[in-house]
């Protein structure tokens, strides 16, 4: 049996300001979803789920087929937030110098570098499995160092640098596969479902499709300085040791399922990496933050454990046959791992 998951057993027995940052950011989450959903329609869990990875200061990786307002989201939300936006649309034949930029000679001025439109503060790599290893590879080292390396000369990206990746699960011919390294610098990976009747009902009349963007008459409710002081406030947010505890036992659990039980653990070839404990432990408290609480309690865990594993637990070859999926793990993990 597990223990009570009360918040109340859980708060932060010290009073300090960040009851007041809670309130003051909730009024802000507010204003970001209502400028979002004039436009984007019935995908609530993901506009929170990409607020939380920016508070987190991390990056997305979103599955989706086509046609269900991933672009539009990511775009809508650089406006509402006052950063640049930019979209690369990846292809087989990109090259690394076509996301970076370039080193070029002009006469009369020498060698000067063009930057690439990976300088901006929401970039969206559009089908990011359609592209070669070297593109991926670039990105990976842009993702990590929030740098670039033009010829000799290296360029610090803009910050707030935040990368949302798709990709279409439905088709295969002419994509490459991510590999594990470059999956596991995601933060989260989200998984954008279809609208449902009533939702899409009211897509027949907001939409970008139809309906110019402008009339939607989006506005800026944010700033690049006040997500970089939410990335930095997130961090107060008050996890109890017997969270910790709780979360570096979901992670062991992916490692030695046969020590919890974890029947579905027998397709797992590799666990997941000391990067999914740092993440649950960031996402968990941006989580709670996005909630309106300044403190973590194991349903925070609970709620952000999909997100952030998903992508990381690496199925043996009897689980591709049987196609498992790492969800149905991970949930057999969340029923059974005690909290502590």
């Amino acid at each position: 049996m597990v223990k009570s998951t009360k918040g109340s057993d859980y708060k932060n027995p010290r009073k300090n300001e960040m009851d007041i940052l809670v309130k003051e950011y909730q009024q802000q989450f507010i204003n970001i979803r209502r400028e979002v959903g004039k436009i984007v329609v019935g995908q609530d869990l993901i506009i929170n789920s990409l607020i939380e990875a920016l508070l987190c200061n991390g990056h997305v990786l979103v599955e989706g087929v086509p046609g269900i307002a991933k672009t539009l989201t990511v775009r809508t939300l650089s406006i509402v937030t006052g950063g640049q936006f930019s979209r690369i649309q990846f292809t087989p034949d990109l090259l690394p110098t076509d996301i970076i930029g370039i080193t070029t000679y002009e006469e009369g001025r020498g060698f000067y570098s063009v930057k690439g439109p990976i300088f901006a503060n929401f970039l969206l790599a559009d089908e990011i499995n359609r592209a070669p290893p070297k593109v991926q590879s670039a990105l990976l080292e842009a993702m990590q160092e929030r740098q670039v390396t033009i010829g000799k000369e290296s360029f610090a990206l803009p910050i707030p640098f935040f990368v949302m990746a798709t990709q279409n699960p439905i088709e295969s011919l002419g994509t490459y596969k991510l590999p594990e390294a470059q999956i596991d610098r995601f933060i989260y990976k989200l998984q954008m479902k279809y609208p449902n009747i009533d939702d899409e009902l009211k897509v027949l009349h907001q939409n970008s499709t139809l309906t110019n963007m402008d009339q939607f008459d989006i506005q800026q409710v944010m700033n690049p300085e006040i997500i970089l002081k939410a990335q930095r406030d997130v961090k107060r947010v008050y996890m109890d040791k017997k969270v910790e505890r709780y979360i570096v036992s979901i992670v062991d659990a992916t490692r030695n399922p046969e020590k919890y039980g974890i029947q579905t653990g027998k397709y797992i070839e590799y666990g997941t990496s000391p990067r999914s404990s740092i993440a649950l432990f960031i996402t968990s408290k941006a989580h709670a933050l996005v909630k309106g609480k300044p403190y973590v309690t194991p349903m925070d865990v609970k709620e952000v454990a999909h997100n952030v594993m998903r992508h990381r637990i690496i199925l043996n070859y009897e689980g591709q046959a049987e196609e498992i999926s790492a969800d149905t793990i991970i949930e057999e993990i969340l029923k059974k791992v005690p909290i502590v």
